[in-house]
């Protein structure tokens, strides 16, 4: 058997961010078992200001990101998601809000009918019962389905991530909803962060963080992925594009170990699974 091809990892001192995710709150109406970041019915929006969120958007746009994506927790409970969404849309950043589809109001489908503006949500299983053994409330397949349908047929731009937990038939799933007439559909298994870990928080990285692609969390920490805890500064005391060309941001990005084989790379242009929990399109850089 011939050897596994080596790659060149990217320049992780030169590869300027693109993409930014802005991780709005904790608070979720469903309590996933492998959530990345423990969210869930009781969490809160941090210490980030509705200000300070609008701050990070225009450092962003600024240093020439071109794609935000806000998530959570659930981000459409943040109250002014709609100001962030605008202020993003108005410096002509793409927009991606990854939401569960369980609450949709009429509010939040103004949001989503933006132009500019695309959705994506998590998918498990065909069968509600496996669907919500992962996301916890009943109810929430049934919901989250019947809002894949009106999304579609509202004509709202929609990738959904097909999650394979290994309890459930990925292939009927990824038929339902091409019958449903979703195109984007990317599949992922579970990684081993936040309640997925089992102990060991350094085990989820693809190998990419950091490179290209930067996250904002609720209490405004910069890491170099949403799932991974490595700190790289705090944008409330000092401003993100200062954060983003010091030193400190350099370490936090050098210290993501690197895929060692092809086979390893997380790379939407590869036969491997991208990332597709939060992989927007048609950022090239997303793990």
């Amino acid at each position: 058997m011939p050897p596994a091809a080596t790659i060149t990892s990217p320049d992780t001192q030169t590869s300027p961010t693109t993409f930014l995710w802005l991780d709005l709150t904790r608070a979720c109406t469903l309590n996933c078992k492998h959530c990345y970041n423990h969210s869930g019915p009781a969490g809160d929006h941090g210490t980030m200001s509705l200000d300070d969120w609008l701050t990070v958007i225009d450092a962003a746009a600024a240093l020439g990101v071109r794609t935000v994506q806000f998530i959570g927790g659930e981000p459409t409970l943040y109250p002014a998601l709609p100001d962030l969404v605008d202020r993003a849309l108005g410096l002509d950043l793409d927009v991606e809000v990854f939401t569960n589809l369980v609450y949709v109001t009429t509010r939040t489908w103004k949001i989503f009918g933006q132009p500019g503006v695309r959705i994506a949500t998590s998918y498990y299983s065909s069968v509600p019962a496996e669907h919500e053994q992962v996301t916890g409330p009943r109810g929430s397949h049934t919901r989250t389905r019947g809002n894949i349908i009106k999304a579609i047929q509202l004509g709202v731009p929609l990738r959904v991530g097909l999650i394979d937990t290994g309890t459930a038939d990925v292939d009927a799933a990824r038929a339902e909803l091409l019958s449903l007439g979703v195109t984007n559909i990317r599949v992922d298994k579970v990684r081993a962060f936040g309640r997925a870990a089992a102990g060991d928080a350094t085990a989820g990285p693809c190998g990419n963080c950091g490179l290209g692609r930067a996250a904002v969390g609720p209490d405004g920490r910069i890491t170099p992925c949403i799932m991974t805890d490595r700190d790289g500064g705090n944008v409330l005391d000092t401003p993100l594009a200062e954060l983003l060309s010091g030193q400190r941001w350099r370490d936090a990005v050098g210290s993501v170990p690197r895929p060692r084989t092809a086979g390893d790379v997380c790379n939407p242009d590869s036969d491997t699974p991208p990332c597709g929990p939060t992989k927007p399109e048609p950022d090239p850089n997303a793990c």
